[in-house]
């Protein structure tokens, strides 16, 4: 048997490190044109994730499933804010007035025995603002976040930061209403914080810094406004905690990045998710027996 002339096989599209390339873009020689959708998770990639963990995603990368628990979760909660601000008579476009503060979903201290509101919550916002700020953070977030990891990790994150929200504000501002997906939200962004924080090197350095920039700077303008309804605009008893952020974020930071982090890993196996798993319910335990036992709340 004859052996094979290396030097006449045509070799297999590989970049510099000797990885094989999924997408034609990569090759510099193709002249097919790539998919909308594979450009679009060419982007991802290089956003969401680490250098070492792209040609994995790409491998399996595709637009089916679309990205459902956040779409969903965001058309809920538009829903939910056209009724009050539309149907309900009330002009509730720019702050909170008594439609949603009757609602059944608010969180409300002298009802928090009504356990559902500790998470239905989320789907109530205080104006326009406050919905918009959330729905496009979410999104622009969310939507590639839940390419790369699945609706199931992102919705357990999610729904961890919008609980820990509402548990953190009734320990520590305990005599306030709360409405809004802020702790959903920013438990998001601690996560891909965390991560951006974490894998700087391993990004290109300009779109490292523009990452951490844009955090830091929706955060602070969303923790002014935040701010300014609760201490500013407030009326008689409509008193509107901004401690959800808090918690959302320390839920994102903790949980959300050892989720984020674990691309292509069995999360089981890694002793950083139980000790996030155990301290989480440990809080959520303190959180439930504070409020039966020792809130100064009616």
């Amino acid at each position: 048997m004859e052996d094979n002339d290396i030097e006449q096989q045509e070799p297999f599209p590989v970049d510099r490190d000797g990885r094989r390339l999924r997408f034609t873009e990569d090759q510099p020689d193709s002249k097919r044109k790539i998919g909308c959708c594979e450009k679009f998770q060419l982007s991802v990639s290089k956003w969401m994730l680490p250098e070492d963990s792209r040609s994995k995603y790409l491998e399996r990368a595709n637009c089916c499933p679309p990205p459902i628990f956040i779409i969903l979760i965001s058309i809920a909660e538009l829903a939910v804010f056209i009724y009050y601000a539309v149907w309900k008579p009330q002009k509730q476009w720019v702050t909170l007035e008594e439609g949603i503060w009757n609602s059944p979903l608010t969180y409300k201290p002298e009802l928090r025995q009504e356990a559902w509101r500790f998470i239905s919550y989320m789907f109530v916002h205080a104006g326009v603002e406050h919905i918009v700020g959330n729905l496009v953070m979410q999104l622009l977030l969310g939507i590639p976040l839940e390419l790369v990891h699945k609706g199931f990790e992102v919705g357990m994150i999610y729904m961890a930061g919008v609980l820990a929200g509402s548990l953190a504000s009734s320990i520590f501002d305990p005599l306030s209403a709360l409405v809004g997906a802020s702790g959903g939200v920013y438990a998001l962004i601690g996560g891909y914080f965390m991560n951006a924080v974490v894998n700087f090197r391993e990004m290109i350095p300009l779109l490292g810094i523009f990452r951490i920039l844009a955090i830091v700077i929706f955060v602070g303008a969303d923790f002014g406004f935040a701010f300014y309804r609760r201490f500013v605009t407030h009326e008689d008893g409509l008193n509107v905690s901004f401690v959800a952020h808090f918690g959302g974020i320390a839920a994102g930071m903790t949980i959300g990045y050892v989720f984020f982090s674990a691309y292509n890993k069995k999360l089981l196996k890694d002793p950083r998710f139980w000790l996030c798993i155990i301290g989480y319910v440990i809080l959520v335990v303190f959180a439930v027996l504070f409020n039966i036992f020792l809130s100064p709340a009616p």
